[in-house]
């Protein structure tokens, strides 16, 4: 247990201790400038695009809150959070569900409402 929590505060040490050298080493003034000329340039940054679960999907295309698509779906919120995030997988009915949201989003905003 010692040697695990020395190793553990040797190898934390050591990044601080590279960290506070790469840090001297920068001029943040210049970076700053930098990026602001790179802005007024009209340059972006990094573009990040995240992609949704085809449930995300589903539920907003529908139009639906995390609540309200549950609710219509018959399962906790929870429940609904674990398969967007995958989690965990629809059982055979709700997967049937989701199918039908998918390709009629208006029959579940109808039951919804």
């Amino acid at each position: 247990m010692y040697c695990e929590n020395f190793a553990r505060r040797s190898t934390i040490t050591k990044t601080e201790k590279e960290l506070r050298e790469r840090d001297a080493k920068r001029d943040i003034g210049a970076e700053l400038l930098a990026s602001v000329r790179q802005m007024k340039a009209g340059e972006i940054g990094a573009v990040h695009k995240v992609s949704l679960s085809r449930i995300v999907e589903t539920r907003l295309r529908a139009g639906l809150s995390q609540a309200q698509f549950a609710e219509v779906l018959g399962v906790s919120v929870r429940t609904l959070q674990d398969w967007e995030q995958g989690r965990r997988n629809p059982s055979g009915a709700a997967n049937t569900l989701l199918k039908i949201a998918a390709t009629h989003p208006e029959v579940i905003r109808e039951a919804a409402g």
